[in-house]
């Protein structure tokens, strides 16, 4: 099988290839890039695998007038920059010891050692610069050609070298695997098995594999598996996703927004849990807030927005089973295109302080009860 993708052909991309091949050694493309152009889907990041030891290929790059970055040169990978775009260049490697995050790797000169160590078959794939796939492991086409996700060799032993890789399973399995098919048992049950490892991860890596997993088109599947399994209570203890299939439903096609998604899902309180940014904890407190809130939607808009607004009545309809309000798009631009008329300056100097900061409010909750339509003489008649 060979791979029909656009990047593959790019000269950057193939000056890389051309770079290693020349010194004697061997490039093939590795991981998401083949796995996603074999499915079809956008390839963003170029990875390469190559026997070549780190410190050949910076010499080699400096020769072929190509920038590199030792970006993580004690693990095999340089960072080869080709006409501005950014190619992960690293060594096969095999694993000596694991613990956790952090293994001690030995350089390899066989592809075979190196796609033994990857945590799914499907993400065990190569590719030629000329476009051929290779499998070292004999699974990986087939597994991926079915959609169907294994874990690569012994699913606990791949889970204990890495906890975050039990996340990882539902997020690929959300994104790649089909949904027809179900889980993977022998992994479904490593992952419940060991789900107590996640404590031990970073909030910040939970809460950036979760922000993937959320933004998949549908991730109902994987959310309600997690919650079976005793996954979802180490990641947001509480969260109950059985009204994410409900939103999912309602989204009909909407671009996946992952904070929306979250709401339906937890408090405020994952905003700390997940170490979300300021601004995204702010964000979620008040999806949370509104969605138990009898606000509508044309007060949303104004308030909020038209896209922070249809995740809120998205989010209390699925929450409630109640049919979102009609026409409830139309209601919701026209409160984000309105603009109040009054002004502070409007009611100075005859009021100050908190007085004019009540006053000011019982003037716009006037405005907003007309439907937007009083004037701003008649606001301050």
């Amino acid at each position: 099988m060979r791979l029909a993708a656009d990047w593959l052909a790019r000269a950057e991309t193939q000056a890389v290839c051309a770079m290693l091949e020349g010194g004697g050694h061997r490039a093939l493309f590795v991981g998401g890039c083949v796995r996603n152009a074999l499915l079809g889907m956008a390839v963003t990041d170029i990875d390469i695998a190559t026997d070549a030891r780190p410190e050949a290929v910076l010499q080699l790059a400096q020769a072929a007038g190509l920038k590199a970055v030792p970006t993580g040169i004690e693990h095999g990978t340089v960072t080869v920059v080709s006409a501005g775009h950014a190619h992960e260049v690293t060594t096969f490697r095999r694993d000596v010891e694991t613990f956790g995050r952090h293994a001690t790797v030995a350089f390899s000169t066989d592809v075979a050692e190196d796609a033994a160590r990857r945590d799914f078959t499907m993400n065990a794939l190569y590719a030629t610069p000329g476009g051929e796939v290779v499998d070292p492991l004999g699974t990986g086409l087939t597994d991926l050609t079915a959609r169907r996700l294994r874990f690569v060799g012994e699913a606990r032993a791949r889970i204990a070298e890495d906890y975050l890789r039990i996340l990882r399973f539902f997020r690929f399995h959300a994104w790649y695997a089909d949904p027809e098919a179900g889980f993977d048992p022998d992994g479904l049950a490593a992952c419940a098995e060991l789900s107590d490892g996640i404590e031990s991860l970073s909030r910040e890596r939970v809460g950036a594999e979760m922000r993937k997993l959320l933004s998949a088109p549908d991730p109902a599947p994987a959310l309600a598996s997690m919650g079976r399994t005793g996954v979802l209570a180490h990641v947001l203890p509480g969260a109950d996703p059985a009204p994410l299939a409900v939103l999912v439903h309602l989204e009909d096609g909407m671009t996946p927004r992952w904070l929306r998604r979250l709401a339906l899902l937890a408090g405020p309180a994952a905003g700390e849990g997940l170490r979300l940014s300021r601004a995204d904890t702010r964000a979620l407190a008040t999806l949370r807030e509104e969605i138990g809130s009898l606000r509508p939607a044309a007060e949303l808009g104004y308030r909020y927005g038209a896209e922070v607004a249809g995740d809120i009545l998205l989010c209390r309809a699925a929450l409630t089973g109640a049919p979102l309000p009609d026409g409830w798009r139309d209601a919701v631009a026209e409160g984000a295109a309105a603009v109040f008329p009054v002004r502070a300056a409007d009611l100075m100097p005859a009021l100050s302080g908190p007085a004019l900061g009540q006053r000011l409010a019982e003037i716009e909750a006037r405005w907003i009860a007309s439907g937007f339509r009083l004037g701003r003489d008649e606001l301050l008649d």
